[in-house]
């Protein structure tokens, strides 16, 4: 199947089962300096039989890819979040048309500025995304008013990170809470790098086990 003239350059793989119409579909948001393929293993580690929707952020900062513009470490552009959010929404749709993935079955699993676009999209769009699993993650902004959703949270975030503070971990629960979504909390002993408590964690945590919030 050729590719389809989408908003994102990205990379898509099918699950174990591509005829299963109502299979998983992983959505794949690297960090800041990342692409499309960089989230892949992740992906098929996470949830070995899910399809698999990895996008390239469009934003180039320094030449290296983001999903958004910031003005300053942890400062974002509102506007160019708004609309980059909208537009991550838009393609998702767009590919579950063109690859006959189940819309209503879509996952973000985002890493740090991957995991700031997924809550953004979780906060303008509600209905886009069924569940994120959000590692390093902060508020991206606070709409008004309030979204409803009822998605699934995961959010696992290092306790010594130099770059998301303690607060802002709380901040981005209760946000997502006051919206309606159920929200898992853990707080590694780690810093910004991924650990293999995040891998475990979040396998256990999309297949649907209890995690303890910490």
């Amino acid at each position: 199947m050729s590719a389809p003239r989408l908003a994102f350059t990205h990379t898509f793989t099918p699950g174990a089962d591509p005829a299963a119409k109502s299979e998983r579909t992983l959505l794949l948001l690297h960090g800041t300096g990342g692409n499309e393929h960089d989230l892949v293993p992740l992906g098929r580690t996470l949830a070995p039989g899910a399809n698999l929707l990895s996008p390239r952020g469009s934003v180039l900062e320094n030449g290296m890819p983001r999903f958004f513009r910031r003005l300053a470490e942890g400062v974002f552009d509102e506007a160019d979040l708004r609309r980059r959010a909208a537009d991550l929404a838009d393609f998702v749709a767009e590919a579950a048309e063109h690859y006959r993935f189940d819309p209503a079955r879509v996952t973000a699993v985002g890493y740090s500025n991957g995991a700031n676009i997924a809550s953004a999209v979780l906060l303008l769009r509600p209905g886009t995304l069924r569940g994120a699993v959000l590692f390093r993650a902060m508020v991206p902004l606070v709409p008004d008013p309030l979204p409803s959703t009822d998605a699934r949270v995961l959010i696992s975030n290092g306790r010594v990170d130099p770059i998301v503070p303690l607060a802002e971990t709380e901040r981005l629960a209760s946000l997502l809470r006051a919206a309606g979504a159920g929200v898992d909390v853990l707080l590694q002993p780690a810093g910004h790098q991924l650990t293999q408590a995040d891998l475990t964690a979040a396998q256990a945590w999309l297949r649907g086990e209890s995690v303890l919030s910490s």
